[in-house]
């Protein structure tokens, strides 16, 4: 059943929505009509990620996603679904700057394509950037856990925060960027422990990828959970339809009526303008 969005969803409504007890929806989108669909369904929020370098371009990192397309996707996404809460992705060649490269693009995110939030992948030193942001009035979400922009290839993705120890870092790491400005935290691919200890630590809503029941939403690759592209989707994903299968039966229905002539059949043509019969 469908369940629209009727207003448009900002940071205090995520914020009420975990007080309540309530989850909220996360996907991934990178174009017009992908968010029209999300926002019909009642998708509460959708993230304009990195990940497009793998499932869009076909990179072998997210390394490679551009800003220049993800502000324009962005923008597309944005006149799709004008009622959810948009997060632009800051991509790694944004990061590499300093705090005043991702500042600057965290800037096109919201100028240029009218994004609500920015996610930022934040390694354990790097608080300082958060705290940039968010002086800047970004919304800003703190990636922790795995961190995709660390790894050069999808064969060195790891779960993280698998231990005693390292569940102990990470909730210190959520409480530093939180005390820094952090608006929300994603942590992806951790046990459903170090997602509870989170969650218990800081007071903003807590996004997982990956990461277990406790969270107060949820986010997957729109392109995982159809069934789209090449690329084998991490254990979280449930699969819900498989639109690459459906893709290509029916580009190959298509490429069978060409060679049998079946296509172009009379009501695929335009026809003639009727005239007087005496012409």
């Amino acid at each position: 059943m469908e369940t629209p969005v009727h207003s448009h969803i900002d940071l205090q409504t995520l914020c009420r929505m975990k007080a309540q007890g309530a989850k909220f929806a996360m996907l991934t989108a990178y174009d017009h009509p992908t968010a029209v669909a999300a926002e019909r369904a009642g998708v509460h929020a959708l993230l304009v990620g990195d990940s497009l370098a793998c499932v869009v371009l076909g990179h072998a990192s997210t390394r490679d996603a551009p800003l220049d397309l993800m502000v324009t996707l962005a923008e597309a996404v944005r006149r799709g679904a004008p009622r959810v809460y948009l997060v632009g992705d800051l991509p790694f060649a944004c990061t590499v700057g300093g705090a005043a490269t991702v500042v600057e693009g965290a800037r096109r995110f919201r100028d240029e394509a009218g994004c609500d939030g920015v996610k930022y992948e934040a390694p354990s030193d790097k608080a300082a950037v958060v705290e940039a942001l968010a002086s800047a009035g970004f919304e800003t979400i703190a990636h922790l856990g795995l961190r995709p922009q660390t790894v050069t290839s999808p064969d060195g993705y790891r779960a993280q925060a698998r231990d005693a120890g390292a569940i102990r870092q990470l909730v210190r790491d959520a409480r530093r960027m939180v005390t820094a400005g952090a608006a929300m935290i994603l942590l992806e691919a951790v046990p459903a422990e170090a997602s509870e200890a989170v969650v218990e630590a800081v007071s903003v809503p807590v996004i997982g990828c990956g990461a277990g029941p406790a969270c107060d939403g949820h986010v997957l690759v729109t392109q995982d959970m159809l069934g789209i592209g090449s690329i084998r989707p991490p254990r979280f994903v449930p699969r819900y339809a498989d639109l690459g299968e459906q893709m290509v039966a029916a580009m190959r229905r298509w490429v069978r009526e060409i060679a049998d002539r079946t296509y172009p059949a009379p009501e695929h043509v335009y026809p003639m303008r009727r005239t007087d019969a005496g012409g």
